[in-house]
């Protein structure tokens, strides 16, 4: 009797399902880990047991870890991404300012005085910035 196990293509099958799980399980104690270093409600021997645990119960551990955490770990991952975002948002901003008027056609006034532009170029300079304004 022929079992399936002895199909090459099961093997192979079999051992990229094998690999799959083991890439998430490593991606998972990747954000876990991340997770409990990042907490600040836990003190550091509660954090040396998570990493315990899951060192020597890989996983049980980070099933237990994500039945327990799986609420905080959104609340976290939700504040961190708002924090980021208006990080950016200010970054932005501070470099995105408009400048003022009066920089504008100063601005254009140099163009005009080095030659890089005409007399009718800057006063279509000024008449944007005044109407800007």
């Amino acid at each position: 009797m022929i079992l399936a196990a002895d199909y090459p293509f099961l093997n192979i099958l079999w051992s990229m399902i094998i690999f799959f799980a083991w890439v998430i399980w490593i991606w998972m104690m990747i954000l876990i880990l991340s997770d409990v270093f990042r907490r600040r409600d836990i003190g550091g021997w509660t954090k040396a047991v998570w990493v315990v645990f899951m060192i020597v119960l890989p996983f049980l551990g980070v099933l237990v870890y994500l039945i327990v955490n799986h609420d905080g770990m959104a609340e976290r991952g939700a504040k961190q991404a708002q924090a980021q975002q208006e990080q950016a948002d200010h970054y932005i901003r501070s470099v995105a300012a408009t400048s003022s008027p009066t920089a504008e056609i100063e601005k254009g006034k140099q163009l005009l005085d080095s030659g890089a532009i005409t007399q009718e170029e800057f006063q279509a300079i000024k008449a944007k910035a005044l109407a800007a304004a």
